[in-house]
């Protein structure tokens, strides 16, 4: 912007610079903030003219200039505010006759005139949208392929599709047949292909096959890629997944691919059971393949995963392939890679496997990758499983324990909000495992699905001759480092846990499997069993309070309970605690607590828990027999009174 020429003897000079400006029609707003000002001289000050000292210029602020200044335009004219309104009015009136010239201009209008109106679902009465929906399907029949590439009136069809029914769904899906490759590569379409292929077997079945034989394109592409990822992972059949996952291996199966084959397979062993001979180059447009999308960073695409999986579980154990697939990974300075594959089924299990085929060194890199995220690892229907190949391979339990636990335990957090955190933690159905996998030596059928098993028993059988220390040994040295917050917990948030079904399960994994003080825990469980005996009358309560009684889990391949050492004692405790209520646990829901106390051999207030179930045997007999509903009886009571006829 140009400055003002300022004097310091008060004289002026007598000639007055023009500002120069731009003259430019499309410049006349940048003319506006750049105008030149000149001071005229005062009358007082025209004689005193006689030395000029030119001081440096100075801007003038659109905000600070006179009121009444203008700029000069190409012909002299004075452009003012208003005259400038003018020229903006008249270059929309321009955009609008050059859109009135286009193809389809008022039906394109009229559509998003409708769009602005549904868009508002809250404030568009359902008589009102049904009609406009009518109307709007009225203009877009036949011409959809007009409004789906423009960024503007590709919304109008997405709302079609949004508030229209199936029919006319299927409609538009059917007009757009042959263009889906297309839509996938646009900016904005894509979207589009998102909400017609959910919900709708047979749409999702005309727009898959459009993108066979352009695999390879459209997984490099920064549109496409995304959108057909989605669909691989989340909607497509078995048959489809596996026709998009075999273009990965070559142009042959781009080719040669037989629509009638429902049996079509993308197990790359099986291939190449099948035609040995083609094993190096399908080895070698795969490695192209998932190399290329590894150095562009773009590492988030589930079938990248599934395809890395196929070759390395292809690979020759402990050969150049597989130790460059490892090196690839761990290189991963920010872990992207590792991180994202994570939490996908076939990525998890590569990282299993790296973690479990690496040396000592490998492994503590990879585990370092997920400092920060190892809570959303345990918490991860896929993530979890990493954890538990890390616990079971790396030998270094010190390294372990201070890469993982803290962030477990929430050590971080302030006291209160740690152990909220955790309750929740211990009550998740999966973020719970972590936990209870290492407490347990001999896991509970209920712990592990199928697939983690699975994963496990495969890591367990390459351990024997990847890693060195004994697998028991290294548990236990896990169990010490993870044990005594656990044991705490139990002690301070005993309402909590007693009163879900998982809170107990946790409960009982932790007494009977952490090491550490846990004379706290236990008696604040008996005195909550007396405290709050509404809680004690759920099964799972009962169950627990039986196990800690009996002192250890039932073994059901040797039909005994399995003591833990050093013993619990907690029947003592507990009969200490809710001696008065004995009797009603005797004959209610709970009666098999009382019955583990008769039976446990550690029990020191044995004979004062006959005498005082004696006292009241006729409450017992009552029970027994049952009335009302429960015309069988109360079990329980039924073995107590045999248990009292024996001791007599």
């Amino acid at each position: 912007m140009a400055g003002i020429k300022r004097y310091q003897d008060g004289s002026r000079s007598t000639s007055v610079k023009k500002a120069k400006v731009d003259v430019s029609v499309q410049q006349q707003k940048l003319i506006k903030t750049t105008v030149r000002q000149s001071v005229l001289p005062s009358p007082e000050d025209s004689s005193a003219a006689s030395e000029d000292v030119v001081t440096p210029k100075r801007k003038v602020s659109q905000t600070n200039r006179p009121a009444n200044l203008s700029t000069s335009t190409q012909g002299g004219e004075v452009l003012n505010g208003s005259s400038s309104r003018e020229a903006h009015a008249k270059q929309k009136v321009l955009v609008q006759e050059r859109k009135a010239v286009k193809p389809n201009a008022d039906s394109i209008a009229r559509a998003k005139k409708i769009w602005e109106r549904l868009r508002r679902k809250s404030h568009v009465p359902r008589d009102e949208r049904d009609k406009l929906i009518t109307e709007l399907f009225s203009i877009i029949t036949g011409r959809v392929k007009d409004f789906v590439f423009k960024h503007d009136s590709v919304r109008v069809i997405q709302t079609a599709v949004k508030y229209g029914n199936l029919q006319q769904r299927r409609q538009i899906a059917q007009e757009l047949k042959g263009e889906y490759r297309s839509l996938a590569e646009s900016r904005y379409a894509k979207f589009l292909i998102a909400k017609l292929v959910v919900g709708d077997d047979e749409v999702r079945d005309v727009i898959v096959p459009e993108f066979y034989g352009h695999v390879r394109r459209l997984i490099r592409h920064p549109e496409a890629a995304w959108i057909m990822d989605d669909i691989y992972r989340t909607i497509a059949t078995p048959e489809q997944k596996a026709r998009l996952l075999r273009e990965w291996y070559g142009h042959e199966f781009v080719i040669f691919q037989s629509s009638a084959d429902s049996a079509l397979t993308a197990d790359l062993h099986q291939i190449l059971m099948e035609n040995p001979e083609k094993r190096g180059p399908i080895m070698q447009h795969l490695k192209e393949m998932t190399n290329h999308l590894l150095q562009k960073k773009t590492t988030g695409f589930t079938m990248l995963h599934d395809a890395l999986l196929q070759y390395f579980i292809n690979c020759t154990s402990g050969g150049p392939e597989a130790t460059e697939v490892i090196e690839l990974l761990k290189d991963d300075e920010e872990g992207d890679c590792l991180k994202n594959m994570a939490f996908t089924k076939s990525g998890s299990r590569l990282v299993c496997l790296a973690l479990a085929y690496s040396n000592s060194k490998d492994r503590r890199t990879i585990l370092k990758v997920f400092k920060g995220v190892m809570k959303m690892l345990a918490g991860d229907a896929h993530g979890h499983v990493i954890l538990l190949t890390a616990f079971d391979v790396i030998d270094d339990t010190v390294m372990t324990a201070k890469a993982v636990f803290p962030e477990l335990l929430c050590k971080e957090s302030e006291e209160q909000q740690r152990q909220t955190e955790l309750v929740l933690q211990v009550e998740h159905l999966t973020a719970r495992i972590p936990f209870l996998y290492l407490l347990s030596p001999d896991l509970p059928k209920w712990l592990l699905p199928n697939q983690d098993t699975s994963i496990l028993n495969e890591i367990h059988e390459i351990r024997k001759t990847t890693s060195k220390k004994d697998a028991q040994i290294r548990r236990q040295e896990l169990v010490k480092a993870l044990s005594q917050p656990l044991i705490d917990l139990v002690g301070q948030q005993t309402e909590l846990l007693v009163s879900s079904s998982f809170g107990c399960q946790f409960i009982n994994e932790v007494m009977f499997g952490g090491v550490g003080e846990k004379h706290a825990a236990l008696d604040s469980l008996a005195a909550i069993a007396r405290g709050k005996p509404e809680l004690m009358n759920t099964p799972y309560a009962g169950r627990m309070l039986k196990s800690l009684v009996q002192g250890g889990p039932f073994d059901k391949e040797s039909k005994e309970v399995r003591v833990i050492d050093p013993p619990l004692r907690f029947e003592s405790m507990l009969y200490s605690k809710c001696h008065d209520e004995i009797v009603n646990w005797a004959s209610g829901p709970n009666s098999f607590i009382v019955v583990a106390m008769l039976e446990s051999p550690d029990m020191r207030d044995r004979q004062s828990l006959v005498d005082a179930l004696r006292d009241q045997v006729h409450v017992l007999q009552e029970a027994a027999k049952g009335s009302g509903s429960d015309k069988k009886g109360n079990a329980g009571t039924k073995i107590l009174l045999q248990q009292m006829e024996k001791s007599r």
